[in-house]
């Protein structure tokens, strides 16, 4: 406690001391918080590509209880799309920032009668990709003048109903607050588990209510996510006047023609006579086990009905999660929001999964149980680049967690740690085995203590030695991934091979030196694609030949989501043997890579956004590269760059994310640059310097210290590094290390509007 307290203090927040007051009052004192949950704007990517949800959630709760428009497509993989103006509900399970669309489960929407409902007079038009578009049904509309969104608060006035919906949410359970604006003769709450949108749909389903004043059920879907299952349990603050069900029955097409194999179930709460200012509260938990774990965590973490402790407790959890990082008191407030709503988006995934009392669905489908949070939901190809290295730095606790639910789900999944895993399922979206770096960087840092050194050594080695996956034969025998037989080739390749470092790094610190020295050799792998005559990586087919047509502008089916210009600099592990591929020409093949645009001939895919000449800050491959300029000795330009990005492409608007936020790695990278550091290589432990954003920021680090980044000299034109110290003493090299940040103090920057400093030997 004492560690605490001086952590917090050292934060400068206004702890009321209560060593001086009288015995019976010192109970009630508790620490006040800044209220950096009303700096969080949850709008903030909701239009453009950023595909979030603005809803209510815990920090990385089970639930993400959030308005749908109810449409398909791009645009509504999170549900909700900023310049729609209806909504079909609120359901309590989303994806944040995500490629492909799935969730949307246990559905809510309340209305007066008679309602809208577009099915009545819907003629279907042609979507953006060609697609008939099907009506929505019962739906409202609204006007973002009466949105607010907040970290854990979400509220919206339905039209024509004239009802304020409120939500918010404890980690198992969301809760949702009608207010009725006007006098009504009869009110509806339609509970809809037949809806689906995206790729999801549903299969089964139930709901039943098994007293005046609760609900219980399931939705058992397939999509994304693979024979997911969702049980559910509401309490409500006020018993409905009647219940109708009504059951659509699931036919199967083929076989056995008329036998019903599920049901979408949909349940209306009537209540009558409704007058102006009541409210029904709605008490919603979730459990992947069964409907009797959803009760428990209902009667856990929602035994009561009042709407507003809730909300408090919500925003209390986040005032005290985001005053881990406090900024200078002079940030002006568009940098505030846009800081500390990247800084809550970065901490609601990966996402609760297990109950209260330790059980959950395991990837076997068998019920496990254990102590400690188990998770899901791991956009592992994003995450492991700085979401994960944030973690182990503001959670390491959590990030503990999240690695042995990562070595739960391999040893439950044939030896197979995941590739994106989310509900017990195994979407096999994205490339690699990036579990492996994120485990083996918690290890290093002495996060992870594995119980059996040999054991996880074996999990991590039949991942990467899996027979018929992905290329990985070709890759074992040949050292690359064969264009003629596998997609994404190249990037398989460079992708693998940094995994294989991180396995070789495991043995090295376990005194495996046998495999250490396989696996070094597999994570230079690169170098068999590199092409000298032309100075990039290009695919090689099964013969060994280069594939002889090449453009290194052109998105082909070698590379993932990118081109060979975004795959230039992916080797964050081995930056040395690539300068000298290179021909130690580090610095030019930035320049090039920052300066050559897109020829006319190229039509820019849906996730090149935020481009500066073929870097694209939109997607992941090279969140990195920026900071290469330490490497190559040209730090202005990493700073020059970095400012760039952090200024222009996040920003406090609603499309204010230039690609998708991808589970928290587009916000993750946002806290790290602005701070002034980041993890190239999260496996090293080493995190590249730039000028940070602010004049000065403070972390509070879990073991009760505290870091000091300050920069007093920053300006627009004063913004490049002359010197460095930490700790009073100066720093020669162009990185700070784990260590150096758990360690606390101060790094302090001296700057100067110069550039063309280089202050590391």
């Amino acid at each position: 406690m004492i560690r605490r307290l001086r952590a917090l203090l050292g934060l400068g927040i206004g702890l009321l001391t209560t060593l001086a007051l009288p015995a019976q009052r010192r109970q009630i004192v508790r620490p006040q918080y800044p209220r950096l949950s009303q700096r969080v704007n949850t709008l903030i990517g909701t239009d453009w590509v950023g595909n979030v949800y603005p809803g209510a959630s815990a920090p990385f709760g089970m639930v993400q209880l959030s308005p749908d428009n109810g449409r398909a497509g791009w645009d509504y993989i999170a549900g909700y799309f900023y310049p729609d103006s209806t909504i079909a509900g609120f359901s309590h399970t989303h994806l944040s920032g995500t490629g492909a669309g799935d969730l949307y489960d246990i559905s809510f929407l309340p209305v007066t009668l008679p309602a809208l409902d577009d099915r009545l007079t819907h003629k279907p038009q042609a979507g953006k990709t060609g697609e008939e578009q099907a009506p929505i049904g019962i739906h409202a509309r609204f006007s973002h003048a009466t949105e607010v969104a907040k970290a854990g608060y979400y509220a919206v006035t339905l039209e024509p109903y004239d009802i304020r919906v409120e939500l918010t949410a404890t980690d198992r359970v969301g809760v949702q607050r009608y207010t009725f604006q006007k006098d009504a003769d009869s009110v509806c709450i339609i509970l809809n588990l037949d809806k689906a949108m995206n790729w999801d749909r549903t299969i089964n389903s139930d709901a039943r209510a098994i007293s005046p004043t609760q609900i219980t059920g399931f939705r058992y879907s397939d999509g994304w996510a693979r024979n997911q299952k969702v049980y559910f349990t509401t309490k409500l603050s006020r018993p409905a006047a009647r219940i109708e069900r009504t059951a659509t029955p699931y036919i199967l097409s083929k076989g056995q023609v008329g036998k019903s194999v599920g049901h979408g179930v949909i349940l209306r709460l009537y209540y009558d006579k409704v007058r102006a200012g009541e409210s029904i509260t709605l008490c919603t938990a979730l459990s992947g086990v069964s409907e009797a774990g959803a009760l428990k965590n209902l009667q856990a973490e929602a035994p009561h009905t009042d709407f507003n402790r809730y909300r408090q407790a919500a925003t209390t959890r986040w005032d005290k999660r985001l005053a881990q990082i406090r900024l200078s008191a002079d940030t002006p407030d568009s940098l505030q929001t846009t800081f500390y709503t990247a800084l809550y988006r970065a901490q609601i995934c990966p996402t609760l999964y297990s109950d209260v009392d330790g059980r959950y669905l395991g990837a076997d489908r068998e019920i496990h149980q254990r102590t400690g949070g188990t998770y899901c939901t791991f956009s592992l190809w994003d995450t492991y680049r700085a979401a994960h290295p944030l973690y182990s730095i503001l959670q390491p606790n959590l990030q503990r967690d999240f690695v042995q639910s990562l070595i739960d789900f391999g040893e439950q999944n044939d030896g197979h740690l995941p590739v994106w895993n989310m509900f017990a399922s195994e979407t096999d979206m994205m490339i690699g085995y990036h579990s492996v770096p994120v485990i083996v960087e918690a290890v290093l840092r002495g996060i992870y203590v594995p119980k059996d050194k040999a054991k996880l050594l074996s999990l991590l080695r039949t991942t990467a030695e899996r027979k018929g996956y992905r290329g990985l034969d070709d890759y074992r025998k040949k050292g690359y991934v064969a264009s003629d037989r596998e997609d994404e080739s190249v990037s398989k390749t460079l992708e693998y091979a940094y995994d294989d470092d991180a396995i070789a790094r495991y043995a090295a610190w376990m005194g495996d030196h046998e495999v250490e020295k396989i696996y070094r050799e597999r994570a230079r792998s690169y170098r068999h694609l590199w092409d000298e005559k032309t100075g990039f990586f290009r695919p090689r087919k099964s013969n060994g030949e280069l594939d002889s047509v090449f453009d290194p502008f052109a998105y082909t089916k070698p590379f993932t989501e990118s081109n060979a210009y975004h795959y230039l600099f992916s080797v964050q592990h081995d930056i040395d043997g690539l300068t000298k591929l290179m021909q130690g020409k580090l610095g030019e093949r930035l320049d090039e890579f920052f300066s050559s645009e897109t020829p006319s001939h190229i039509e820019l895919p849906i996730f090149s956004t935020g481009m500066i000449g073929q870097y694209a800050h939109g997607n992941e491959p090279g969140h990195h590269v920026i900071f290469l300029y330490n490497a190559a000795r040209q730090p202005w330009k990493t700073t020059d760059l970095t400012h760039r990005v952090l200024k222009q492409l996040y920003t406090d608007k609603p499309a204010g994310l230039c690609g998708n936020e991808d589970c928290g790695q587009m916000s993750a990278w946002y806290v790290f640059a602005s701070l002034g550091f980041y993890p190239v290589d999260p496996l090293s432990g080493r995190y590249e310097l730039v000028t940070p954003l602010f004049r000065e920021s403070t972390i509070s680090l879990p073991n009760g210290r505290t870091l000091r980044l300050s920069a007093p000299e920053l300006s627009e034109k004063k913004r490049y590094i002359k010197r460095v110290t930490i700790n009073g003493r100066e720093l020669r090299k162009s990185y700070i290390t784990y260590d150096d940040v758990m360690k606390g103090g101060e790094i302090r920057f001296t700057l100067t509007d110069q550039p063309g400093s280089v202050w590391y030997e």
